[in-house]
Order: structure tokens, then C-alpha cells, then sequence
């Protein structure tokens, strides 16, 4: 066996864009591509958290600005990225982190909630990962890591989320499709899938002694994930690492999936 295992990896000379990447599996995403050597866009919808989060991997000797984003906002959209070519020259790996969830049952969620999980987690995806890919398509080159769920694939079973697992569902597919599309371009678009995170995104269910419990046991490795873990497993498939992987869903699920 030849060759320097670290050289997969590095994404030295490669411009990469986050969003949600003020927090969460975004900023841990942000933080493990700057380590590997990508230059980072971190976008968000809080324009100083997105730049606090900018600031901090300068502050370790990576190259990184901020751009405030609302990835539902079809308009704010092509303007950010507009504005990120225009600074970088091009978008080489655009992970898709931005998310939202509003937990209430079907019978309780408002039409409003509805569309706004919808049009965050769905549409923001899409729009984001059509913007990054126009150029990636250009240059015949480019990596897309969508950020869906376990419950993309699982009714859930805990507590009722319809609103959230229909659309993580939506970026589960629309990561196939998009990536059967581009991959005649060379650009590959593959997806994780966590099981409950440790973030602010699950404070309140962290709260929660009894539900924490049955999300661990449900879980065969007893416990839930951690941002790093998660953004490890993004690394690899923007990496050179994945060049042969497109359309893929990466559960980072401690098994709860295999069941």
C-alpha cells in the first residue's frame, strides 16, 4: 500500500461554504474543513454569531469570513453567493447545515410552522446547493453535504415531529436526485443523517430526563452524538476521501437505524 493517508483529506486551496455554521454541527463542520486546509464562508441567519464563529477559526490560523444568510429567502440567496464568488472566485464544497425544527403534532402544528420547517430544511437546501453547484458544474468539480436526520427515514416513535421528518425526508431524496443530475459533471452530493445531537438545537429535550433516556435506549451505542462526530463524518465525504461517493445518506446514528 503507497500513498500518504492525510493527502485524502486535505482540502488545501479548496473554498468551502457552511451555513448554520454559527453553531451546531455547522460550526464543528466549519471548524474540522479549516483544520484540513479549505478556506470558509461561514454563513447564518445571525450575522454576529455567523462572524464570533469567523472570527474564531481565524483567530486558530484559518482563512474564514462571515456572510448573514436566510437560506429561505430565494433572493438572499443568490445575493450571499453572488457575494461569496465575488470574494473567493468559486465555491469548491458547500455544506447545507441550516435547520429548523418546531416540535408539535399534527393535529397542533399551524400551516405557518409548517411552511417555515419547510421552506428552512427543504427549499434553503435546495436553493443553497443549486447557487454552489452552478459553478461547481462549470468547473467540473465540487463536493455538497446536505445535513438530514435519522428521521428522514424513521416515523420517530419519541415524540411527534411531522413537520421535521417530512422534511428531512425531502432532503434525503432531493440528495439523490441532485446528485444523479451533477454527477455527469463531476460534482458529488452526498448527505449525513445524526441521531439526536449534543447542541443547543436539542437544550430543551436535553432537559428531559425520561426522553433522554429512551433516545439512549434506543440507541445500541447507549448514547446520543456529538457535533465533532458528526462533522467527521462531513469531512470525509467533502474530502478527496469520498471521491467515488455520490447519492450517499451517511447515518451517524450509534446504530439506531440498523435496528
Amino acid at each position: 500500500m503507497t500513498g500518504d493517508v492525510s493527502s485524502l483529506f486535505d482540502l488545501r486551496g479548496r473554498r468551502a461554504v457552511v451555513t448554520g455554521g454559527a453553531s451546531g454541527i455547522g460550526r464543528a463542520s466549519a471548524g474540522l474543513l479549516a483544520a484540513a486546509g479549505a478556506s470558509v464562508t461561514v454563513c447564518d441567519l445571525r450575522a454576529e454569531a455567523a462572524e464570533e464563529a469567523a472570527a474564531a477559526l481565524r483567530a486558530e490560523g484559518a482563512e474564514a469570513v462571515a456572510v448573514a444568510l436566510d437560506v429561505a429567502d430565494p433572493a438572499a440567496v443568490e445575493a450571499a453567493f453572488a457575494e461569496i464568488v465575488g470574494r473567493t472566485g468559486g465555491v469548491d464544497v458547500l455544506v447545507n447545515s441550516a435547520g429548523i425544527s418546531i416540535r408539535r403534532n399534527a393535529f397542533d402544528l399551524d400551516p405557518a410552522d409548517w411552511r417555515r420547517v419547510m421552506d428552512v430544511n427543504v427549499a434553503g437546501t435546495f436553493l443553497c446547493a443549486r447557487a454552489a453547484a452552478r459553478g461547481m458544474v462549470e468547473r467540473r468539480s465540487g463536493a455538497i453535504v446536505n445535513v438530514a436526520s435519522i428521521m428522514g427515514f424513521s416515523g420517530g416513535g419519541i415524540y411527534p415531529n411531522p413537520s421535521y421528518q417530512a422534511s428531512k425526508g425531502a432532503v434525503v431524496n432531493l440528495t439523490r436526485a441532485l446528485a444523479v443530475e451533477w454527477a455527469p459533471a463531476g460534482v458529488r452530493v452526498n448527505a449525513v443523517a445524526p441521531t439526536w445531537v449534543r447542541t443547543a438545537f436539542i437544550g430543551e429535550l436535553e432537559a428531559n430526563a425520561p426522553t433522554m433516556e429512551r433516545i439512549r435506549g434506543m440507541t445500541p451505542l447507549g448514547r446520543i452524538a456529538e457535533a465533532q462526530e458528526v462533522a467527521a463524518a462531513i469531512l470525509f465525504l467533502a474530502s478527496p476521501a469520498a471521491a467515488m461517493t455520490t447519492g450517499h445518506i451517511l447515518a451517524v446514528d450509534g446504530g439506531y437505524l440498523a435496528q
